[in-house]
């Protein structure tokens, strides 16, 4: 569908069109989001201890798929159909505790935890009953420090998603950071998720759109390092800002780094700061409509409003009023498609590639 040189000196970016296509948009939520690896929000105050479990949608107005997380007693985090196999009805409406398995309020239909079918009443004189088809199924599940994600058909192993991004912040310690809701918001952006997605994976823009971040940061020495399924750019201080403690042996160490600034494909961030964690999340709603949500968890408060990281909402509303009006330009009769930065827009061509390789 879509053909992007590996060699980016000569390589052009998506056209235009796929901003605004539905077909493109279609594609993407079958062959992009369906295989993509989601984080279950919440999941990591909701669902902590053994027979604990949440209901959530997978991607709430854009994949409406209801799922169940849970423990099973065994501490084992599981991932199943929230919908019972009798009849079709949502199992779990509340997070609450599964201690004598999963009970439908429709007829009754019961299943272990680990989406076995267990009973049901007036099952006399059926046939090939139970079956496969009565077991709920699994959806695949992974935990990475606190955070759990699933995926409805992994288009790449989890362990190998999270791998570079574990390596990185290996010296942090993530489980301390605690989520607070007071920083925490979601915004409505009027324009495509990917080029929002195009926005945050340059660093490009900071010194023409970011004014007060480019004034942090030492825009000569930012750079983009790419992993296999997602890159991450690295802010360094210009000087007297907070940043971080890196310890002998890491691969920056010496290095003044602001902040670390990583993207998984497709649409989540996680952006770390000495003061802890803004993670991102981009969910898709219309072609030219997208939700934001900003979920910040707090390491050290003493370091808050300092830094790289000092003024998100500010830098959020930036990037909205400009990515806003690349969506109406991009619906111009006289744009075609762009050039990419060998430079400057290393993320924005890995990201281009991978969407291509997607949606052949």
């Amino acid at each position: 569908m879509y053909n992007i040189s590996p060699d980016i000196r000569n390589a052009h970016t998506l056209p235009g069109e796929f901003y605004h296509a539905q077909s493109a948009f279609e594609a993407c939520r079958e062959q992009v989001f369906a295989r993509s690896w989601q984080m279950v929000t919440g999941a990591e105050e909701t669902v902590r201890l053994p027979q604990d479990a949440m209901p959530f949608t997978f991607m709430e107005g854009f994949i409406d798929e209801p799922l169940l997380l849970l423990r099973d007693s065994d501490d084992k985090l599981r991932c199943l159909s929230n919908v019972c196999t009798h009849r079709g009805k949502v199992l779990v409406e509340h997070p609450c505790k599964i201690e004598k398995g999963i009970v439908c309020g429709y007829h009754g239909r019961r299943f272990s935890p680990d989406g076995t079918f267990a009973a049901m009443p007036a099952t006399e004189g059926m046939e090939n009953f139970p079956c496969e088809a009565d077991n709920l199924a699994n959806v695949p599940v992974m935990q990475w420090r606190q955070f759990s994600f699933a995926s409805l058909d992994p288009a790449m192993p989890a362990e190998a998603w999270l791998a570079d991004m574990d390596r990185k912040v290996s010296f942090l310690p993530v489980e301390q950071f605690r989520y607070d809701a007071s920083r925490s918001r979601d915004y409505l952006v009027q324009a495509n998720w990917a080029l929002y997605c195009d926005n945050y994976l340059e660093g490009f823009h900071i010194p023409f759109v970011h004014k007060a971040l480019a004034g942090v940061l030492d825009w000569g020495a930012y750079r983009t390092e790419v992993f296999e399924w997602g890159n991450v750019q690295v802010g360094v201080s210009k000087g007297g800002e907070e940043v971080f403690d890196l310890p002998e042996g890491h691969e920056d160490y010496g290095q003044a780094i602001a902040g670390y600034y990583f993207w998984l494909f497709p649409n989540i961030m996680f952006n770390f700061y000495p003061w802890g964690l803004s993670l991102n999340i981009v969910r898709p709603l219309r072609v030219d409509l997208t939700k934001v949500s900003f979920r910040a968890y707090v390491w050290a408060k003493a370091k808050l409003g300092k830094g790289a990281g000092a003024d998100l909402d500010l830098v959020e509303r930036e990037d909205e009023a400009v990515v806003e009006q690349v969506q109406i330009g991009t619906r111009s009769r006289f744009y075609k498609h762009g050039r990419f930065s060998p430079q400057q827009e290393i993320g924005v061509h890995h990201f281009h590639r991978m969407l291509a390789g997607l949606l052949k």
